[in-house]
C-alpha cells in the first residue's frame, strides 16, 4: 500500500539529486519543503545556489553526493550524460555503493538504463531503480507527476515514501528497463496527441472559432484529455515560456520509440509520423525551443 506523501520510514534516508534541470529544481524543492535531507549537484554550479538557500546542502560532483546520501535521484538530459555521472572522474562509481539506490528519472532507451544498471552494480554495489516521469514541469512543480519504474520490488518499495513527496502516483512495472519502456507507451500517446492537437486548434482558427473556447466546448466528451485543457490554451496564445518539454527532448523518445519499435517487430505508423514532425519542427524552431511549437509548422489562413 502506498504511503502518504511527504511521510517516510524511520529513521528517515538521506537523499542526493542530481541535475537540476527544468524538472531536478522543482523536484528537489519538492523533497526540501517534506522535510528531506538533500545534497544537490548540477554541472553548471550556478543552479544549485537557490536550493541551497532553500535548505540543501551543495556538492561538487555526483561523488560528493552519493558519500552524503543513501538514496540519490536523478535527472539529466540522456543516457550520455547519464553516462557521465555514473562512470566519469567522480561520478557515482568513484564512491562505495553497497546498499545505495539509485532513481534513475531520465528518459533513457531501455537496454541502456539496463546495461548502465548491470554496470554500476558490478563496480560497487549500488542498485538502480528506472523511474522516469510524465507530467512535465506543471507536474514537478505541483507534485502531481506519474512515475513508472522498474527495478526490484523491494527497492521500489524503499524509495517509495521519498518518490510520493515529488509525484501522485508511482507505478512498479517489473525489471529493470520496465520504467522506460513504459515511458516510451506514454510517449507514443503524448507524441501524438500534441501532433493532433496542433492540427485540431489550426483547423479551429482557419475556420473562423475560437479556438481558445475548445477545452471548455469538448470537456467531458470523449475529446477532453489532461492534453486537451493544457496544450490547447498554450498553443492558441503562444505561451511557450517556460516550456514544458523541449522539442529535441520529445523528438530522442520518438526516435527511441522507433528503434523499440524495429527491435520488436511492432507498427507504429502514428508515433513515426509524429517523429517527422517533430524533426521538422526543429529544424523550424531549434531544438531548445518548446514542444508546443509544433503548432507553429501549420499555415495560418491569411
Amino acid at each position: 500500500m502506498a504511503e502518504a506523501a511527504g511521510a517516510h520510514p524511520h529513521p528517515a534516508e538521506k537523499l542526493g539529486y542530481l541535475g537540476l534541470g527544468l524538472m531536478g529544481a522543482p523536484m528537489s524543492r519538492r523533497l526540501l519543503r517534506a522535510g528531506h535531507n538533500v545534497t544537490v549537484w548540477n554541472r553548471s554550479a550556478g543552479k544549485t545556489t537557490a536550493l541551497v538557500e532553500a535548505g540543501a546542502k551543495g556538492a561538487a560532483t555526483p561523488r560528493d553526493v552519493s558519500a552524503h546520501a543513501s538514496i540519490i535521484f536523478m535527472c539529466v538530459t540522456d543516457a550520455a550524460a547519464v553516462e557521465d555521472v555514473v562512470f566519469g572522474a567522480d561520478g557515482l562509481t568513484a564512491e562505495t555503493g553497497t546498499g545505495k539506490l539509485v532513481v534513475d528519472f531520465s528518459s533513457i532507451h531501455p537496454d541502456a538504463a539496463r546495461d548502465i544498471a548491470a554496470r554500476l552494480k558490478a563496480a560497487n554495489g549500488m542498485g538502480w531503480i528506472d523511474a522516469p516521469v510524465s507530467g512535465g514541469t506543471k507536474g514537478a512543480e505541483d507534485g502531481t507527476l506519474a512515475v513508472m519504474a522498474g527495478g526490484d520490488a523491494d527497492d521500489v518499495e524503499r524509495v517509495r515514501p521519498y518518490v510520493l513527496a515529488m509525484a501522485r502516483r508511482l507505478t512498479h512495472m517489473g525489471p529493470t528497463g520496465a520504467g522506460q519502456t513504459t515511458k516510451l507507451c506514454n510517449q507514443v500517446i503524448v507524441g501524438c496527441a500534441m501532433a493532433v492537437l496542433a492540427e485540431a486548434t489550426r483547423l479551429a482558427v482557419n475556420a473562423g472559432i475560437d479556438a481558445n473556447r475548445l477545452p471548455e466546448a469538448l470537456a467531458g466528451g470523449f475529446a477532453d484529455s489532461i492534453p486537451l485543457q493544457l496544450f490547447v490554451p498554450r498553443m492558441v496564445q503562444g505561451i511557450h515560456s517556460p516550456p514544458l518539454g523541449t522539442i529535441a527532448t520529445m523528438l530522442k523518445d520518438l526516435d527511441t520509440i522507433a528503434d523499440v519499435a524495429q527491435a520488436t517487430s511492432t507498427s507504429v505508423p502514428m508515433a513515426s509520423l509524429a517523429g517527422q514532425l517533430f524533426r521538422l519542427a526543429k529544424a523550424a524552431r531549434g531544438a531548445d525551443a518548446d514542444a508546443l511549437e509544433l503548432y507553429k509548422l501549420s499555415v495560418e489562413r491569411r
